[in-house]
């Protein structure tokens, strides 16, 4: 499954909506579309993965860094609508403290 990532700014800052499956082989391209909003120093960084069925370790390490980088430059990073199976992984690898996640 290929990876489409879609940003768009918001009121409070931006949110990046991704669909497809996050591995190894497409953590890239996750990267560098975060990157760019991070360079954008958005106050808020909303990350939704509604439209996400699977993400490996790589892309939880991916969301990690820029959740990372976000606190360091001031920004509030959230995680949105995590599928079960990817919430549980959220939950397993203990990421909760690395950002909000928001189940809603």
């Amino acid at each position: 499954m290929s990876l489409a990532i879609d940003t768009q700014a918001v009121n409070n800052g931006a949110r990046v909506v991704i669909e497809g499956e996050v591995d190894v082989s497409n953590a890239t391209e996750l990267t560098n579309a975060l990157d760019a909003v991070l360079e954008d120093k958005a106050p808020v960084i909303d990350v939704d993965l509604e439209a996400v069925p699977y993400i490996d370790s790589t892309g939880i390490g991916v969301l990690v860094a820029a959740a990372h980088r976000a606190t360091e430059m001031g920004s509030e990073f959230t995680v949105s609508h995590p599928q079960p199976n990817v919430l549980r992984v959220l939950t397993l690898l203990g990421v909760g403290s690395e950002f909000h996640v928001n189940e809603a």
